[in-house]
């Protein structure tokens, strides 16, 4: 990135300059570029860092060329932290490492976006995805909803270790036909042939294409564009770590060519719940229960009766399977009638049905555990934070069943 021009000014009026996008251009079209930086500093908080590109170079036609610049789009980057704004103390640490970047150093690594979009960034988080709560996905969603009527699209660049449950989260809080893309990486900035700068340089030309739109939440890495709905992470270590076995990537990323491979569409039977962001200072408490050989079932006990819970989530063996002791302990439990249990399954790819629904024992005859909700093809994790937002619509035991059953 240029230092020729670095201005600070003081002010929201820039955002307002900014043309409307009607169209995009090739990337052939525009020359060398110099930066200006606009740095709002009112907000101690969040500041705002706003990006402008224009042409050095001699042309003809300087009405032209700045057709041509007003016609990019105008995408925000949204730093969170995680692996990608991390720094080890070596070049060869791959763990251990601290988050130690901003997303303006960030930025500063992938300077060839000058015939791509007009870009501005800002620093929401900055932590270890691990740290990931409530309260920080609630800013998140705030942000993004105050920020997508004024730009073409959003990124987000945040840790791996949960991107996956954030994603899932927007994807069923904001509806939008603008891209929402998420992106990090595996290895810190410090780390020989680290991924990061290529991974987010690849998530801003994602969100500047017209052909993005309409496609949902999209996690970009190591050249694999996939649906923040289905995508999981598969890998503790490796760079092709974020997977959907079953349902596939919706495209690639190839010598800074797009390539898709289906029409644009969202996932099928995808619920959206609307948060007032004025109101919901939280979600419900759904605990998840990680089923195994021997499971002591007052686990489940202490879940319920001590945290609070309004729901829960087991991550069965197979597909759905809990022990018939485990079952029929859920049974004898006396839990509220609209209390919902959701089976999900341990196993990254196939779905729990509604055939694995257990039977339980009630007056000397077996019948179906009444409280109990197929999970579909969603993990745990994923599992767990829908059931929070239909908790936290106030849906009954029906209605979830009804959610869930598109899943």
């Amino acid at each position: 990135m240029s230092d020729s021009k670095k201005n600070v000014l003081f002010g929201p009026e820039y955002a307002e300059s900014i043309p409307s996008i009607t169209s995009f251009v090739p990337l052939s079209t525009i020359s060398e570029t110099a930066v200006e930086i606009e740095n709002d500093t009112r907000d101690f908080d969040h500041p705002t860092f706003k990006l402008r590109y224009r042409s050095n170079s001699v042309v003809s036609n300087q009405s032209s060329e700045q057709s041509v610049y007003d016609t990019l789009p105008v995408i925000k980057v949204l730093g969170t932290g995680g692996t990608i704004a991390s720094k080890g103390v070596t070049s060869h640490q791959t763990a251990g490492y601290q988050v130690d970047l901003t997303i303006e150093e960030l930025i500063e690594n992938i300077p060839d976006l000058s015939t791509t979009c007009q870009l501005e960034y800002e620093q929401v988080l900055n932590i270890d995805s691990k740290e990931m709560g409530t309260d920080e996905l609630l800013l998140l969603y705030s942000k993004i909803q105050e920020d997508l009527p004024k730009f073409d699209g959003i990124v987000i660049t945040h840790g791996t270790d949960t991107m996956e449950e954030t994603a899932f989260f927007i994807q069923s809080t904001v509806n939008t036909f603008k891209p929402i893309v998420f992106c990090g990486s595996m290895r810190p900035s410090t780390a020989i042939s680290s991924d990061g700068p290529m991974n987010l340089y690849q998530a801003i030309v994602i969100a500047s294409s017209r052909e993005s739109r309409g496609r949902g939440v999209l996690i970009a890495l190591n050249d694999r564009i996939g649906s923040g709905f289905y995508i999981t992470k598969s890998n503790a270590n490796s760079l092709d770590t974020f997977k959907s076995i079953g349902q596939g990537y919706v495209g690639n990323f190839v010598n800074n060519e797009i390539h898709y491979y289906y029409p644009p569409s969202k996932p099928l039977g995808l619920t959206y719940f609307h948060l007032d962001a004025t109101k919901t200072k939280s979600l419900p408490e759904v605990p998840i229960i990680y089923a195994h050989q021997g499971l002591n079932n007052k686990l489940i006990q202490l879940a319920i009766s001590e945290l609070g819970a309004e729901g829960l989530v087991l991550a069965t063996m197979g597909a759905g399977s809990m022990s018939n002791i485990s079952n029929q302990f859920l049974a004898d439990l006396g839990l509220d009638e609209e209390f919902p249990v959701i089976y999900s399954k341990r196993s990254m790819d196939g779905m729990v049905p509604l055939g694995s629904l257990p039977q339980v024992t009630s007056k000397d005859s077996m019948v179906l555990f009444a409280n109990a909700v197929a999970g579909g093809y969603l993990n745990p994790q994923k599992a767990r934070i829908l059931l929070q937002l239909c908790l936290n619509e106030g849906y009954g035991l029906r209605e979830i069943k009804q959610v869930f059953s598109r899943v």
